[in-house]
């Protein structure tokens, strides 16, 4: 977890990011797997993650809400996380549970079935993680300190993203868009998740 040049909307920020990458990293598993993650905290904040819909059986410590199931890894720290997937399939995901970290350190969590069991439905030919989200022009985490010192909502976004990317309709993103190159008659898994941190999104 650490600070890394990010540039979006036509400038380019210093973004806390996993493994460099915004977002972060998509862990693929099985149910029945045991996640042994190391979280190595490179950021200048405390920070946390949490396996948002794994359900943590007999190891709440793992869960990683700040100041609920445990203390925050601070700056300099890490911390290792280990869970079991247990009787679960489907499209998750992480993120950081410490403040407006989430609005950049989130990640796809996709849990595939036991080896040897088939999917509940068809074989897709290709599946695709989409992970709405936002960005903000500035520090997300200087918008929360702004709403709770003036005791306003928060400023909404500067941009919605697909997959970390403005749309091509926002300043300077007509390159990067998320694009999916699909052919006629496959069948798509898209994954879609919603990642956005201070906004309802919806997908149609």
């Amino acid at each position: 977890i650490e600070a890394k040049p990010v540039k979006r909307l036509c400038r380019t920020h210093s973004t806390i990011t996993v493994n460099g990458q915004f977002p972060g990293p998509t862990l693929e598993v099985r149910d029945g797997d045991t996640l042994v993650i190391t979280a190595i905290n490179r950021a200048r904040y405390n920070a946390t993650l949490h396996w948002h819909g794994v359900r943590q059986l007999r190891n709440p410590w793992a869960d990683g809400p700040e100041y609920v199931t445990q203390c925050p890894i601070q700056p300099g720290r890490s911390y290792t996380y280990r869970f079991t997937i247990q009787d679960q399939e489907g499209t998750l995901w992480w993120h950081a549970h410490s403040r407006w970290l989430r609005a950049t350190v989130y990640g796809a969590l996709i849990i595939y079935p036991k080896m040897g069991r088939p999917y509940p439905f068809l074989m897709p030919k290709k599946e695709i993680p989409i992970l709405l989200g936002e960005w903000w022009d500035r520090n997300p985490m200087d918008v929360l300190r702004q709403a709770l010192f003036t005791g306003a909502a928060p400023n909404v976004s500067d941009a919605f993203t697909i997959n970390g990317q403005p749309g091509d309709l926002y300043r300077c993103s007509s390159k990067e868009t998320a694009v999916f190159p699909v052919e006629a008659g496959e069948t798509i898994l898209l994954r879609i998740i919603n990642s956005a941190l201070n906004q309802e999104l919806f997908y149609g």
